[in-house]
Parts: structure tokens; C-alpha cells; sequence
């Protein structure tokens, strides 16, 4: 038998869910100011704007990335850890002679405690963070916590596991909970970046508009070098309910852009065997055969 739902549906977001259906850029994300949950909000001034044919008066227009949380984000990316790295001998090879460092811990913290050692250093970074899909880690400040304890802690689901609120998907995976996670990350590493390093983040469909934006705030927008779009699977999925996506994004920035260069590798024989050079080119091979 189904079981009955033993709380009441929350009008307002309904309703301004289905503002959102009828006017999408009017619908934006706001902290609750008796619970500090994100919730979503309807910006006011710009649906007045959409339902009239003049300019109404309004605050100020301006070009800027902002969102409910961004300035305790610069508060954590600049708040100090009182942690520190201790070695782990027993698990290391050749630990006094080795070049190379294995960390593990949460990312901010060790963020925080490379400042000193590796500020800028480091030639090249690799980020891999949540996509934000609803399957992966959702963030609350610095600790991480798996979705089913996300929603038993944010009372979403009851004793028994049965979810308790609506649009699940959306609550606790905002955008604006994603850069706040993110913002203080890409901050403390770009500290440590060389003057010629580069840094490099996975993202998919989901928040790579906001990574976009994100990472010309914090790097600036000519420093900005490339989306590379990565093949991740070969084999269409019969699952897929609109298009079979087969591909992730890579974000590149440099530290500065006019420092920094790609190393290109060299041809090998096999590549070399894809191409021709009838007229003896001094330039060498250049035309793929046919």
C-alpha cells in the first residue's frame, strides 16, 4: 500500500516553481532568513520588467557572477587551518629520497597547508569536482557527506527511508551550494600556480556554464585558454532519454595566459605514416594520404 505523505506540500515553491516554467530568468536562488536553507526566489524586479512594455526602475544593472553564499566563500578560502601534513613512513617507498607526494585529506585543508611550502610553484593542477548530478558528494562547508546522508540530516527522508520532500533533485544541489564549494578551491589553487602554470578541471553539462564563469573571476577572463571537449565513451546508450551523450568538458586556465604553453609531443612513426609529401615540402609531411 502507498504510504501517505504526513506533511503538507510547500505551496510557495510550487508556485514559484511554475513561474519559473513561464519565465525562467525571473526565478533565482535566496537564503531563507529564518532557516538559512537556499530556496528558490522570485526576483521581483525582473518579472516586473518581463510583464511591462517600458523600463521599470530597478537596482543597478552590472556584469558580475554572484549568488547567496559567495562572501562566506571568500571567508572560507581566507580563514585559516590549524591542521598540518604528517608523514606516513610505513606506507611510503624510499620516503626520505622520493620526489614525489601523495596527500591525502580533505582538498580544502590541504589547499590551505600547500600555501606556505608551494605558493607559487606548481606548474600544472588537475581538478575533478562533483558534477553536481544528484549521484555524486554534496558538499556543507568543509565536510562531505553521501546523498542518503545528506537527506536523513536535512530531514528529507523519514526513519524508514521514505523521502519526505518534493523536487528532491534540487534541494541541497543548488548552484549556488556548487560554487560555494568550488570558489575557495580555485582561489587557494591558482595561489600556488607558477607564474606559467595551468590548471585543468573536469566538468559535465551541468555546471560548466558556472565553471566558465567561476574560473574568469578568479583567473580572469583573458586568461582563460580553452574548453577541451573529452571523449568518454564510445558506445551509444540505449538508456539515454533524449540524446546519448558521450562526452565531458575540460576547462584550462593559466596563471598567465602569455606565460604559459602547451608542450607539444612529438609525431611518431605511426602518425608520420598518415601523410604524404609530394612536392618535398622543406616543411615535411603535411598532406594526410589518400
Amino acid at each position: 500500500m502507498e504510504k501517505l505523505k504526513m506533511h503538507s506540500p510547500d505551496l510557495s515553491q510550487d508556485n514559484i516553481a511554475k513561474i519559473r516554467d513561464l519565465f525562467p530568468g525571473c526565478v533565482t536562488e535566496a537564503r531563507d532568513e529564518t532557516t538559512g536553507e537556499l530556496r528558490l526566489a522570485v526576483d521581483f524586479d525582473q518579472l516586473k520588467q518581463e510583464l511591462s512594455d517600458h523600463i521599470v526602475e530597478g537596482p543597478q544593472e552590472r556584469y558580475r557572477l554572484d549568488w547567496p553564499g559567495k562572501r562566506e566563500a571568500l571567508v572560507t578560502a581566507n580563514k585559516a587551518c590549524l591542521k598540518t601534513l604528517c608523514p606516513a613512513r610505513d606506507e611510503s617507498i624510499d620516503f626520505d629520497n622520493a620526489n614525489n607526494l601523495l596527500i591525502e585529506g580533505d582538498n580544502l585543508e590541504v589547499l590551505k597547508v600547500l600555501q606556505e611550502s608551494f605558493l607559487g610553484r606548481v606548474k600544472l593542477i588537475y581538478i575533478d569536482p562533483p558534477y553536481n548530478t544528484g549521484r555524486d558528494f554534496i558538499y556543507d562547508d568543509d565536510y562531505s557527506k553521501e546523498t542518503g546522508e545528506y537527506l536523513d540530516a536535512s530531514g528529507q527522508r523519514d526513519a524508514e527511508g521514505s523521502r519526505l520532500v518534493a523536487n528532491t533533485e534540487a534541494n541541497g544541489r543548488f548552484h549556488s551550494d556548487w560554487l560555494s564549494m568550488l570558489y575557495p578551491r580555485l582561489r587557494l589553487a591558482k595561489n600556488l600556480l607558477a607564474d606559467d602554470g595551468v590548471v585543468f578541471i573536469s566538468i559535465d553539462d551541468n555546471e560548466v556554464d558556472n565553471l566558465r564563469k567561476l574560473g574568469n573571476e578568479v583567473f580572469g577572463e583573458s586568461n582563460f585558454i580553452a574548453t577541451i571537449v573529452w571523449q568518454k565513451v564510445y558506445a551509444p546508450k540505449n538508456s539515454a532519454k533524449w540524446f546519448s551523450e558521450d562526452h565531458d568538458f575540460i576547462l584550462v586556465f593559466a596563471k598567465n595566459r602569455e606565460a604559459w604553453f602547451p608542450n607539444a609531443l612529438p609525431r611518431t612513426e605511426e602518425m608520420e605514416a598518415r601523410y604524404k609529401n609530394p612536392d618535398n615540402d622543406t616543411r615535411g609531411h603535411g598532406k594526410p594520404k589518400i
